[in-house]
This record gives C-alpha cells, sequence and structure tokens, in this order.
C-alpha cells in the first residue's frame, strides 16, 4: 500500500507536508482580489458576499480540532486524505456555482482542508528524527504565511486575465496532486490515542461560532441593537460558556482548555490572533481601498486646495 514503507526519505515526507500546508493554506486568500466583484458575480449584497471568506474560516476553526482528535484516535495520515477530499469537493463546487449558497457550500469544504497543517505538524513528530524535527515544523508552520502570501498576486492575476473559475479549477488540481502526494510518499502513522470522540463538543463549538460570527457580520444590516442581532450573540456566549463548562468535565474532551491556559499555550494563541486580525485586516481593507473608483479631479482639488496658496480651483 502507498506510504506504508518505513524506508520514506525525511526530506521527501517534510516537501509534501509543506507544499500540503501551502495549498491548505491558500484557500483562504484565494477569493480576497474578487471581493468587489463577488455581489455582481453571485447576485447578492455586499454583507452576504462577505461569507464567501468568513465561512471558510469558521470551517475551519471547527473541523480543526476535530481533525486533530480524529487523527490522534485513527492516523494522521488518514486523516490528511481525509481533510484533501472536501478540499477537491469544495474547489469543484465554487468552480462551478454561479450563486451565493453553492459558494458558501464549496468555501466551507475548503476550509474543512485547513486541518491538514495541524496533522501535517503533529504526524512529523511520528515519522522524523528528533534532530530534524525543529527545522521541519518551523518550515510547515512557514508554509501557512507562504500559501496565503502566494493567493494574493496568484488570484489577482488570474481574475484580471482569466475567468475566476479558473482560480478553483487550478486548486483543484493542486489538492488531487496533494492527496496523490500524501498517499506515496507519506507513511502510515497509527493511531496512539484511545477514548471516545467529543460529539457534543463539536456541536457547542460548532453552534457557538456560527451564532456569533453570523450576528457580527449581519449586525450592520440588522442592526446593532435589533432582536435578531442581540439574539444571536447571546447565544453564542451562552453557548460557548455551556461548551467551556462542558470541555473541562468531560474525560475526552474535543479542545483541552486546561491546557491552553497554560502561560506559554495561552501567550502564544493571544499573539496569534493579534497578527490574524493584523494579517486579515490589511488583506481585506486595503484591497478593497485599491479598488475603489477614481474620484474626479475637481473633487480631489476641492479637497486639497487651500486659500493661502492662491491658486484658482480647476473648472
Amino acid at each position: 500500500m502507498g506510504g506504508s514503507t518505513s524506508a520514506a526519505r525525511p526530506g521527501g515526507i517534510v516537501s509534501v507536508m509543506a507544499v500540503a500546508g501551502i495549498v491548505a493554506s491558500l484557500m483562504q486568500t484565494l477569493v480576497v482580489p474578487l471581493i468587489a466583484e463577488l455581489p455582481n458575480l453571485l447576485s447578492t449584497t455586499a454583507s452576504n458576499a462577505s461569507w464567501v471568506i468568513t465561512v471558510t474560516l469558521l470551517a475551519g476553526a471547527v473541523t480543526t480540532p476535530v481533525t486533530g482528535r480524529l487523527g490522534d484516535l485513527y492516523g494522521k495520515r488518514l486523516m490528511m486524505l481525509v481533510c484533501s477530499a472536501p478540499l477537491i469537493a469544495g474547489c469543484v463546487v465554487c468552480a462551478l456555482a454561479g450563486s451565493l449558497t453553492p459558494m458558501i457550500i464549496g468555501r466551507g469544504l475548503q476550509g474543512m482542508g485547513m486541518g491538514m497543517i495541524p496533522l501535517g505538524i503533529s504526524a512529523l513528530r511520528d515519522l522524523l528524527p528528533p534532530e530534524r524535527l525543529g527545522p521541519s515544523i518551523a518550515l510547515l508552520s512557514s508554509s501557512m504565511g507562504i500559501g496565503g502570501a502566494l493567493g494574493l498576486p496568484i488570484a489577482a492575476a488570474v481574475a484580471e486575465y482569466a475567468s475566476w473559475r479558473v482560480l478553483f479549477w487550478g486548486s483543484a488540481v493542486l489538492s488531487v496532486l496533494v492527496a496523490v502526494l500524501i498517499w506515496l510518499l507519506v507513511p502510515v502513522t497509527p493511531g496512539r490515542a484511545s477514548g471516545r470522540f467529543d460529539v457534543a463538543g463539536v456541536l457547542g463549538l460548532g453552534s457557538g461560532l456560527v451564532c456569533l460570527l453570523l450576528g457580527v457580520s449581519k449586525g450592520a444590516d440588522w442592526g446593532w441593537t435589533s432582536g435578531t442581532t442581540l439574539g444571536l450573540l447571546s447565544v453564542a456566549l451562552v453557548v460557548l460558556l455551556l461548551w467551556g463548562w462542558w470541555e473541562l468535565r468531560v474525560k475526552d474532551p474535543l479542545v483541552d482548555l486546561r491546557v491552553t491556559a497554560r502561560r506559554q499555550v495561552l501567550l502564544t494563541n493571544l499573539a496569534s490572533i493579534v497578527v490574524g486580525f493584523s494579517m486579515y485586516a490589511q488583506a481585506l481593507i486595503v484591497m478593497q481601498i485599491l479598488q475603489l473608483p477614481r474620484p474626479p479631479a475637481t473633487a480631489w482639488a476641492s479637497r486639497c486646495w487651500r486659500p493661502a496658496c492662491g491658486w484658482p480651483l480647476p473648472a
């Protein structure tokens, strides 16, 4: 069977993991250059179109701990192959989409492929000698930034000179290539954990995040003091608090909150949140500002003219 040999080269394993990380993270920024055009392309509003990006991050946030836990139970390589299936399917669905709903479904499926990155990092601990572990994890972690950075110029160029659907067909080809490389070059990693899968934890985390992000993304349209917005935010708060209470008491939690509360882990996660906010703020906002129509010359002169200079306003 492919990937079952123990003689696999560490360099090949790390290369495959890095490529998988680049392709998975590429999906996050793939549609950023299309933000201004999405409402017209999908015949919807700007706030609804924003879910084309939000749903990918939401799906990744929910499924990453799920695939991580399943990887501990059934093997990392197996779950990496499982993650590649919705990644490929999501690319195809998006390429064929003509309206908002299938596009959101496809982008959600693409977000499920994000689990390949932490699974790959975890698999390296089982597959590599200790002296190569540190640099390899650093390389795989950097692939997230590389994929996100590559997504912006490549997507912009393709959208400018070809159909936007080419972005997703190309992503589907890359995703298939990653799945084949994992199958051929990554050895089998058997499950090392025991216990039960925390279904309630998955449902609590997913429903809480959906309510929170839906309330935040649609609050400007519905009104921040409307019953729908406040209701969703209240439900999110209650559900996430109950989810935290459950995770602290269940024997095999989906997310070990006691570990995340440790100083080293907590500070690392907080730093990651700040960096994530900064990265997506500049990627999303700057892209929209640069695509704004140029104001007329007279409007520019009216803003910049000063009476002290003695220059007349242009006609």
